[in-house]
This record gives structure tokens, sequence and C-alpha cells, in this order.
């Protein structure tokens, strides 16, 4: 990717111009911020607007249940790279050889390391689609395994083009150009929920409207790769013919991508093995033919209703906890870059400071609504109380661990920004053996939402162990900033929970589900906001501030 002059009267046609690199004031972290977080927001809603659609059509059954399993492929894959190995690998790299070597060996380094993953990802979906076909040919499989490979098998190509848009995208956050990354979920899920709606003029089969569905993915995909590249072109940022010299500083960086692969991979394994057990116990098959107390027996629909609760707690967990860590994330590297370990303690300490005032909230207040948001968001169609009864117990499972959720995305960034890909793979280790023997016990009194309890109690495990171990490897947190907003984030929850109760306790005219969801929604988010004004927590207003406070003090406690 070469630079070229836009015009600029200071730089020579033919020349090339530096970008600043140094640190963004702290101000750029919330403006970062308010940029992805305003977007997330867009996009959570048109998604939510699309599973409720999804759920519309298809119900909770075995067809949406094998098209959330197979599309937890594509989604770990972007999971992985988009939000985890491939940034934490490639960001550092990228900042490092534009600050020592100049911004044109930083480009060549981009374009060397597109071409290898290219490479890479189309021999490993090439591989992928010969495994399936000849599963599908050689076995003689019932059909809702046929459906799932099928499915699998759609979906394997937009696994390349989610990873090489994540790459583009990590190019243009490192240039603090955070927007067009952050909108381009809104253009899939506007493809998705426009699919949804329009296959069924084309086909009353279920069976083809899935189908069609995952083929229109495939289009969002190839569009969510043009756009980006289309925006660094015009910013000047174009392919670079020597990329070619770059290539031992790929290897340098897939190498450091091993041990983040596998973090990322042990963090998104949890939902996957829910989703998958969840699948296969609620088999029609299997329901069947199984009379044993000892092999657990699911509701057809389960796995829908794990991915419906997981997309509840993914909303605040996107809106803000990817939006802090995708800004953050830069921020704190070009800190560990520049030896500057006091600018990342006190950064390090905002984000975590954020995460608990956002969080908590947010946890509490999806165990506390989950019941009329399930019915109010899905419910209608082929989706009846039945599902939206089973999604409530997925939701507030899932919901009670979203202050996890993001303190955990927040603490392995810290620990990729100081180059330590180790310690998030031993912990993620310890979550999944976590998460396997909960969810083996707690499936069996809890039925589906056991496997949900399983991967929120690993997960809080998980987070407090990680940010401890981070605290430990940078020099100290300031706890003492943290423990007082922890303290006064709880006393605004307990407000909070008190109002939302009595008014769920009060008699309501009628069966406006979506009528209680709201004045709930306003009344526990008011009361949290004034409580927050009137004890002096800081961190919520600090997002909409244009003012910010001075930096903190060097001191831990």
């Amino acid at each position: 990717m070469t630079i070229v002059s836009a015009g600029d009267p200071q730089f020579p046609s033919k020349a090339i111009p530096q970008p600043d690199v140094l640190p963004p004031p702290r101000s750029s972290l919330f403006a970062g911020l308010r940029i992805v977080s305003a977007c997330t927001l867009a996009s959570r809603v048109l998604g939510l607007l699309r599973d409720r659609a999804m759920a519309e059509t298809f119900g909770a059954g075995p067809i949406l249940d094998a098209f959330t399993v197979a599309f937890q492929v594509p989604n770990l894959a972007r999971q992985l790279l988009g939000e985890g190995a491939l940034t934490a690998a490639f960001l550092p790299a990228f900042v490092r050889a534009r600050e020592q070597t100049g911004f044109a060996s930083a480009r060549e380094l981009a374009s060397a390391t597109f071409v290898r993953l290219a490479q890479l990802l189309c021999g490993i979906v090439a591989i992928s689609e010969i495994l399936i076909g000849g599963a599908l040919l050689a076995f003689d499989l019932n059909v809702d395994v046929v459906r799932l490979l099928q499915l699998l098998g759609l979906f394997a190509p937009y696994v390349i083009l989610v990873c090489l848009t994540a790459l583009v995208c990590a190019v243009l956050q490192s240039l603090n150009r955070f927007f067009w990354p952050a909108v381009l979920p809104v253009l899939l899920n506007l493809f998705w929920l426009g699919s949804v709606e329009l296959i069924p003029w084309v086909s009353v089969d279920p069976e083809f409207q899935i189908r069609g569905i995952a083929l229109s993915l495939l289009l969002a995909g190839s569009i969510q790769l043009l756009v980006p590249i289309l925006i660094l072109h015009r910013a000047g940022c174009q392919w670079s013919p020597s990329w070619r010299c770059s290539l031992p500083q790929v290897r340098g960086v897939f190498h450091s991508m091993l041990p983040v692969v596998v973090g990322v991979t042990l963090s998104q394994l949890n939902a996957l093995i829910d989703r998958v057990v969840a699948w296969w116990f609620s088999l029609p098959a299997w329901t069947e033919s199984v009379h044993s107390p000892w092999w657990p027996v699911l509701e057809s629909g389960t796995a829908s209703a794990l991915y419906l609760g997981q997309r509840m707690y993914q909303f605040p967990l996107g809106v803000f906890g990817v939006a802090l860590g995708t800004v953050l994330f830069p921020i704190l590297t070009r800190h560990a870059e520049q030896g500057d370990m006091r600018g990342f303690r006190t950064d390090l300490t905002l984000g975590l400071r954020l995460s608990l005032a956002i969080g908590l909230p947010a946890s509490v207040g999806l165990m506390l609504v989950a019941g009329p948001l399930s019915v109010a968001l899905f419910k209608g169609g082929e989706f009846d109380a039945a599902d939206a009864a089973l999604t409530t117990q997925m939701v507030r499972a899932y919901g009670s661990a979203s202050w996890a959720f993001i303190l955990l995305l927040i603490s392995n960034r810290g620990f990729y920004a100081l180059h330590d890909r180790q310690t998030p793979v031993r912990v993620g280790k310890w979550a999944v053996v976590w998460n396997f023997g909960l969810s083996a016990v707690l499936i069996y009194p809890l039925q589906g939402s056991g496997l949900a309890w399983g991967t929120s109690l690993a997960t809080m495990v998980q987070a407090v162990w990680s940010i401890s171990l981070l605290a430990k490897l940078s020099g100290g947190i300031h706890w003492a900033q943290s423990r007082a907003t922890l303290i006064k984030t709880i006393v605004c929850c307990s407000v909070m929970v008190g109002i939302v109760l009595l008014l769920q306790s009060s008699s309501w005219p009628g069966e406006n589900v979506k009528l209680q969801l709201g004045v709930q929604c306003l009344a526990g988010g008011a009361a949290f906001l004034v409580s927050a004004w009137l004890i002096g927590l800081d961190e919520p207003w600090m997002l909409v501030k244009r003012k910010l406070p001075a930096q903190d003090s060097e001191s831990p406690e």
C-alpha cells in the first residue's frame, strides 16, 4: 500500500507523507469510543430486528438450530481474527514498523500480510469444502446432519472475506479511522434483514429459504471487504508492489498469532460447545431413542434459544465492550511500544472503571427484564410462548456475565499490547475446563440454561483472574479508584433493581409487553443515572462529556 500526496503543498508530487505517530490524547479515546459505539448500536438494533425476523420465519426448531450452529464458524473466525488474534499480532507490528522504519515499511507489511493471509485462508477453505463434500457422499446421514453440513459448506467462503476485512480494518484503526470499520456490520445486517424479508417471496420451502439467506451473506461479505479497501485507496493508501520485502516480518506476525489464536479460540469455544451440545441433545433422533436418566434430553430449539440469549449479552458487549477494546488497544499498544508504563496503567485503569460502570448495570438490567425482552423482541409467527420462555432463561443466564465478558475483552487487549500472548491461553484453558465441568453438572437440574450458566460462571472467574494477572504484569492498577467505582456502581444498581421490581409488581392495563418493557427500561436507566449523579459516579458521564478528567496520579493504591 503506497501513500500518495493528497495535494498538500508542503509535499512534492511524489513525496510520501508521514502520519503523526505520537500517541493520541486521552480525548481521542472517548471520541473514537463514541463513533464506534454509535455505529455498533445501530448494528445491534438491526441485528435484533434480523433475529426477530429469523425467529418469526423459522421458529425455534431444527432449521434455525442448524443455521445458528453453522454460522458460529465464520462468526468464530470474525471474533478470532477481526477482534482477536490478527489485530493483536498485526497492529503492534504495524505500529512498530511505522515508528521505527517509516510508513513505507508499514505499508509493505500490510500488503504482504494480506497476500499470505488470503493464501492461507483459501487453502483452509478448500480443504474444508472437500471434507464436507466427502462426508455427504460417503455416509448415510440423517436430514438434520445433512442440513448442518450443507450450511457449513455455504458459510466456509465467508471466512475468507471476514478475515481479510479484519486486516484492512486493522490498518484503518491504526490510522485512527474508526468509523468505516465500525459501520461495516451495519451493512451486513441490512443485507441479512433484507434477505429474510425477500426470500419468502421466492420460495415457501424453509430449506430453500435458509440456504438463500446463507448465500446472501456471501454477497454481504464481499461488499464488507470492498468498502474498507476503497476507503484506504481514497485516503491515499494503495497497494505496495514491493510487499515481498516484508515477508520475514509477516512470518513474525503469524508466529505471534499462534498463541493468540489458541487463547481467543478457547474464549470462544465455550459458546460453540454450548450450541453444539444443545443441538445434539435436542435432535429428534436423539430425544426419541434415549430412555436413560443419565443422558440429558433437551427441548427442540434449545440451540436457537442459546443463540438468542448470546445475542442479548452481546448487545452491551458490542456497543460498549468491543468498541472500548477497539479504541483502547491501539492506545495501549503505543504506550507499551514507547515504554510509557505510567500512561499504560492510567488508561488501563480507565478501561477497567468504564467496564465496571457500564457492564454491571447491563448485567443487572438484562436479568431483570429478560422475560418481557424475549417476548417483545422474538414472540410472533413460528416463535411461540414456549420458545420465548426458553429464551428468557438463556438471556438471564448469559446476561449475568455481561460485565465479565467486557472485562475479559479489555484485559486480553492489555496482555496483547504488552506482547504477553501466553497468559490468556493459560487462563483460557482453565476456563474451558471450568465451563465443561459446570455445564455437565448444571445441565441436569437446569436443562439447556445450565449450559449458559456454566459459561457465565466460568467467564466470571476467567475475567477476575485475568485482570489480576494483568495488574501484576503492568506494575499495578489504580485499585483504589477501581474499588470506588465498583462500590458506587453496586449502589446505583441496587436503586435500579428496586425501581424495576416495584414496577414489575404493579398491575398493568392489558398485556402490552412492549409498553411494560419500555417503561421498565426507561425508569431503571433513569434511576441508575440519577443515583450516579447524586453519589458522584463519573464514568457513565465520561462517554458524553467533551471535557475529560485530568490524568490520574501514578499511585496504584
